[in-house]
This record gives structure tokens, C-alpha cells and sequence, in this order.
């Protein structure tokens, strides 16, 4: 089993994939390395990983 990957408005993301915020059914798509931006209300928003991005890295 692995552990849950959680992330907030405003954190690094540290799993590039697909995320759903708490409370909501919409999906968002966030990038490994980049900062979560914040939601048009300006409440901190929980999201959680739902599905990994497949991708290769290049050596």
C-alpha cells in the first residue's frame, strides 16, 4: 500500500499527476517541481493524488 500524496494551495508538488481538491469532483493536472496556485477565493485548498503522469525521464 502506498502513502497518500497530499498537497496544498501554495507547496511544491512533489508527484507530477492528477490531483482533486477536498470537497469537489473537479480533477486538476500539476507538475513535478512547480507550486500549487491559489484558488480564486484565497481559502488553502487541500488536493489529493489520484493518478500518477506516466513519463520517462531523459539521462
Amino acid at each position: 500500500m502506498t502513502k497518500k500524496v497530499v498537497v496544498h494551495t501554495g507547496e511544491e508538488v512533489p508527484v507530477s499527476g492528477i490531483y482533486r481538491p477536498s470537497g469537489g469532483s473537479d480533477e486538476f493536472t500539476f507538475v513535478e517541481g512547480k507550486k500549487v496556485p491559489p484558488n480564486p477565493v484565497g481559502v488553502r485548498q487541500q488536493f489529493t493524488l489520484v493518478e500518477r503522469t506516466p513519463h520517462e525521464r531523459k539521462k
